[in-house]
């Protein structure tokens, strides 16, 4: 059973939700961090009365400090940084605007968080867990912001990992592939979204590989394992005497792993090769 407190970004729905309920069930105190008061609501309704919703936005400093505050001093037990978005489509065509934004909530959002809530893991000789993707050793191709971040994630767990190691405090990283969450609709519209304004002759240029690169996320998305899955990784990471510093999770994520062994251009045609393969209306 867990003992202390711990925080959960990006709670709302998906894995961070199924993380916090999952952390509760095993007696933690969890601070679940969500982006309104809704979401709150509904996440303390499946939980037991520890449970405790914070108002969090990982791209705002002022936020950050509220939440916390929020938490309150004394020691924390665990700082799950599970808050992300997906934002895809090909680097020509994805808005600088969106790159900043992909980089804000999924990198600079977690070193963010991590800052205000060390001194807390200090005093507990808690644990971080970050949630990086299969995506972030392994690059797809129209995916470049995404996996750049999640990339990015992996070089920020690997030297917090070292800097931390004089005060005792475990920094592990989760490396899913497909997952069943909302994220996988969500990402497919808002790319539909930001690639409308695209000029037509740069769309038209892209127009099948696109086309190709939404129905394979569509049948990932359907393929895909329960969030149960990558929360018995983080329990692990929480609660194990030896956690490990990576947990690859799902079939397809090891898969990838075991494609980083062939040479580049080989691992790119048989990537390309798959995608060509999907057949589109």
């Amino acid at each position: 059973m867990g003992t202390g407190k711990v925080v959960v970004t990006g709670a709302s729905s998906g894995i961070g939700e199924a993380c916090a309920l999952r952390l509760d069930q095993l007696g933690f105190h969890v601070f679940a961090g969500v982006r309104k008061q809704a979401d709150g609501d509904a996440l303390k309704s499946k939980a037991s009365e520890r449970l405790t919703p914070i108002l969090l936005d990982v791209t705002s400093v002022p936020s950050i400090a509220r939440a916390a505050r929020s938490v309150g001093d004394g020691p924390l037990a665990g700082l799950v940084n599970n808050a992300g978005i997906v934002v895809a489509g090909p680097l020509e065509l994805v808005p600088i605007e969106l790159w900043r934004k992909q980089f804000e909530v999924n990198v600079i959002g977690q070193v963010a968080v991590t800052q205000a809530f060390l001194p807390m893991l200090r005093a507990g000789r808690g644990r971080i867990v970050n949630m990086g993707s299969v995506a972030g050793r392994s690059a797809l191709p129209y995916s470049g912001p995404y996996c750049s971040s999640k990339y990015a994630l992996e070089g920020i767990t690997d030297s917090l990992r070292m800097e931390l190691q004089p005060w005792g405090i475990s920094v592990s990283i989760v490396e899913p592939g497909a997952i069943k969450t909302p994220i996988w609709d969500k990402s497919l519209a808002d790319a539909n979204e930001s690639l409308g304004g695209a000029p037509p002759q740069l769309l038209e240029l892209y127009g099948t590989a696109l086309a190709r690169i939404k129905k394979g996320a569509d049948l990932a998305g359907k393929s895909a394992i329960p969030a149960e899955e990558v929360v018995k990784a983080v329990e692990h990471a929480l609660t194990a005497p030896k956690p490990k510093t990576r947990y690859v999770v799902g079939s397809d994520a090891k898969l990838r792993m075991r494609l980083n062994l062939l040479p580049d251009r080989t691992k790119d045609s048989l990537i390309l090769k798959k995608l060509n393969s999907i057949r589109v209306e």
